[in-house]
């Protein structure tokens, strides 16, 4: 790993929460003899190797889960699967909902609802090509956090295009959200993304 300028990254610079996306041509057979961590996706023949998260993501991952497991008690809610997606690509969402327990490393079926939380490094991959990505994919919902700007979206997938079915933010802090036939989620923007 490189900086701008040529010189060597240091490891404290690779573990920086806003430390650059890094893409690496690979073929899918070296991506599965990877390790666990770091995190890493498979996209267009490159593997995607996020850095590691801010604290703020973290808070806002469990806090999500904790009511997506209560709204939506009958189903599961999984971190960092991976997703199988159309043309060879396998995200890892922050979060999935998924209707039955995954058999395999990652779901191969198209998931209830998809959460991603924004980081720095990934912000424009995660709204725009992951976001085009889940909607191909048949996720009914993409719910996108902002830690920053304390705003969580949620939209629901209209034949392949995204509908805002909730904002919530400095104006409106709480709301609901009914996923499909399968319950609805309560959700308090200060317990997800507290100041």
């Amino acid at each position: 790993m490189s900086t701008t300028a040529g010189e060597p990254m240091s490891i404290k610079q690779q573990w920086e929460p806003d430390a650059p996306l890094q893409r690496l041509r690979m073929s899918w057979e070296e991506y599965l003899r990877l390790p666990e961590k770091p995190k890493a996706e498979y996209v267009d023949g490159e593997v995607v190797v996020t850095p590691p998260v801010a604290a703020a993501h973290g808070i806002a991952t469990v806090a999500l889960g904790q009511a997506l497991s209560v709204g939506l008690s009958h189903l599961i809610v999984v971190g960092e699967v991976g997703l199988a997606l159309p043309r060879n690509r396998l995200r890892a969402p922050d979060l999935m909902v998924v209707e039955r327990r995954p058999d395999k490393t990652w779901v191969t079926d198209a998931p209830v609802l998809v959460v991603k939380v924004l980081s720095p490094s990934t912000r424009l991959e995660d709204l725009v090509r992951k976001s085009a990505e889940y909607a191909e994919g048949g996720a009914g919902q993409y719910w996108v956090v902002d830690p920053e700007a304390r705003v969580i979206e949620v939209l629901g997938n209209a034949d392949g295009e995204w509908d805002t079915l909730l904002r919530l933010d400095e104006h409106t802090t709480m709301g609901e959200v009914v996923v499909g036939d399968h319950g609805v989620v309560r959700l308090d923007l200060d317990v997800i993304v507290p100041t």
